[in-house]
Order: structure tokens, then C-alpha cells, then sequence
């Protein structure tokens, strides 16, 4: 940090997530910030969740003034790096896959926690791939309003609604102590519609309607008790939040998580031994007044302070 002359503040320069600098390699981190800005350019109108990272950064300098409630700072204590973005073409799905992974793998090599900005769902897969291999034991928590279980269709097989099919076919997560928490996917009567395809490939499925009748704190006993010490990959779809809070993600979808239920949820599940925080599905084009792109910054925070009480409590 520097100090401005002219008034005494502290203050981190702008151009990465919180102002904080950036780097070429993790080494030495214990966090780093990496941008996934692809989308599959696919949905009949809102593409833009490749421009995610970049609004999110914008987004999150004023977010980083609440980072010291912890009586330390969990930005300086991780030594928090931004690493750039992935150089990547929205749509191509093959490069992008091979770039993202080579990027993920080398930031779990180094030690450090990647804290990962989208970019769509499509983004995921290749990251839990290479968590897989170094987590055998990988476990998925996965935010959303949807499922992004949904069946595989020719010839597009891999897209941003899928990839959680790739991942319990692959075996790249123990399926079933795997949750996807606030789905909020239509169903059909008398069909088992997408979320029955997720129940069937094994995992735990909690929509919203399961967090207003149990409440809270029953769905994080339930996730602390199947999931236990085991790494987790943590996956923050934006548009698990109400579009009242959070307007600005691809696919919205009313009747979602308040800003204070969100965040009761992800203080729950960021104390477990989170591996990768991936966040993603920003929309700026369709952020009003930056709304998202802040709470979005402010989701990653809430992680790093868990990750800071974690490091400190080894």
C-alpha cells in the first residue's frame, strides 16, 4: 500500500481485485486472483459474462475498505495477488479449457488458494479437473439458481449448463456429498426436469424452498456434517442472490437469496477447507448501478476473511 500525501490514507492503487498488486506468478501467495472471462456467447440475450472479471475489479476498491473487521487484514495476511486473466476466446471451449487449467494448476502448485472471477458456468469444469488432481477427495458446493446439471446434447457437449454432468461422470467430485444449495430450475409435473437429473447422478440438491422451510442453520449442519475435513471446491454462481440485489448475472431468477441470507451461507460453508473460490456469471451489461459487481467483490472478502481465520487457526 502507499500513503497519499495529501491526506494520510492508506490506499491501494487501482487496475486489480482490491487495489492489490499484481503479479506474474502465485509464488509466495497464499491467495491469487485469476480472471476466466469466457462465456459460451450461446444465450439468445445476455452475453456478457466475459466481461465479468474486469467489472468485478472495478467494482470492489470501496468493498476493500471493510476487509480489517477482523482486527487484521486478511488481503495483506494471504498476501493476495492478482494474476491477470486467462487469454481466452469466448466460444472456443477447447483452447479455453486447456489455458484455464494450465493457469489453475499452477496456482494450487504454488500453494496458494485460487480466487478465481467469471466468466459463465462453462468456466468450472476445467478448474475442478485440476483441483481433482491434487484433491482426490474433492467435494463440490455449488450456490445457484441453477443446477448447470442439465442432460448432454449433441453437438454442443460442453457448455455452461452441463458441466456439473461432466463432473459426476468423470469422477472429478464425490457426488454424493456434493450440494447444490438455492436452485430455483422450473419443474415439469410428471417429469423429473433438471433437477431430477442432479438428484440422479447423486447429488444433494437444496433448492430455496428447502432454505425457507429448514432454515439456514439446518442446511449448513447438513453440508458441515457430509462434508466434514474434506477439500471443497467452492463455486459462487452470482445469481444464486435475488435479482432485487443482484440484477446484473446472465440468467436471473426471481425468488433467490437476500443479501443477508447469501451471506450467512457463504460464512457457514467458508470456514470448511475451501481449495478453489470460484465466482462467476457477472453481466455488467446488465448491472444496475454496479450493484453485482460489488457484492460480487464482497462474496470473495467474506471467503478471504475465512481463509485468514483458517490459516491463523493451523
Amino acid at each position: 500500500m502507499g500513503i497519499d500525501a495529501g491526506t494520510g490514507s492508506t490506499r491501494r492503487p487501482s487496475g486489480t481485485l482490491f487495489g492489490v498488486p499484481h503479479a506474474d506468478s502465485p509464488a509466495g501467495a497464499r491467495a491469487a486472483v485469476l480472471g476466466v472471462p469466457f462465456d459460451m456467447g450461446a444465450h439468445p440475450s445476455r452475453i456478457g459474462g466475459r466481461g465479468g472479471p474486469a467489472h468485478v475489479r472495478a467494482a470492489s476498491l470501496l468493498v476493500a475498505e471493510s476487509a480489517e473487521d477482523l482486527g487484521i487484514d486478511p488481503i495483506e495476511h494471504l498476501g493476495l495477488v492478482d494474476l491477470g486473466d486467462v487469454d481466452v476466446v469466448p466460444g472456443q471451449v477447447d483452447e479455453a479449457f486447456v489455458r484455464i487449467a494450465a493457469e489453475i494448476g499452477a496456482i494450487l502448485d504454488a500453494g496458494a488458494l485460487p480466487v478465481t472471477l467469471g466468466g459463465d458456468g462453462a468456466v468450472t469444469l476445467p478448474q475442478l479437473r485440476e483441483a481433482h488432481r491434487r484433491h482426490p477427495d474433492l467435494v463440490l458446493i455449488h450456490f445457484d439458481a441453477h443446477t448447470d446439471a442439465y442432460e448432454l446434447f449433441e453437438p454442443q457437449r460442453y457448455n455452461n449448463a452441463n458441466s456439473f454432468v461432466h463432473a459426476a461422470e468423470e469422477g472429478v467430485v464425490d457426488v454424493g456429498r456434493s450440494f447444490h444449495i438455492g436452485i430455483r430450475d422450473t419443474e415439469v409435473a410428471g417429469r423429473p426436469g433438471v433437477i431430477g437429473v442432479a438428484e440422479r447422478l447423486g447429488y444433494r440438491v437444496r433448492p430455496m424452498r428447502a432454505i425457507r422451510e429448514a432454515g439456514i442453520p439446518a442446511i449448513l449442519d447438513e453440508v458441515r456434517e457430509a462434508v466434514g475435513a474434506r477439500p471443497v471446491y467452492l463455486c459462487w454462481d452470482m445469481d444464486v442472490f435475488d435479482p432485487a440485489v443482484a440484477p446484473g448475472v446472465v440468467t436471473p431468477a426471481w425468488g433467490g437469496l437476500t443479501t443477508a441470507q447469501g451471506l450467512e451461507l457463504l460464512a457457514g460453508v467458508a470456514a470448511l477447507n475451501v481449495v478453489v473460490l470460484d465466482v462467476n456469471t457477472v453481466s455488467p451489461t446488465h448491472d444496475l448501478r454496479d450493484q453485482t459487481g460489488s457484492l460480487a467483490a464482497h462474496v470473495v472478502l467474506e471467503a478471504l476473511k475465512a481463509a485468514t481465520v483458517r490459516d491463523l487457526a493451523r
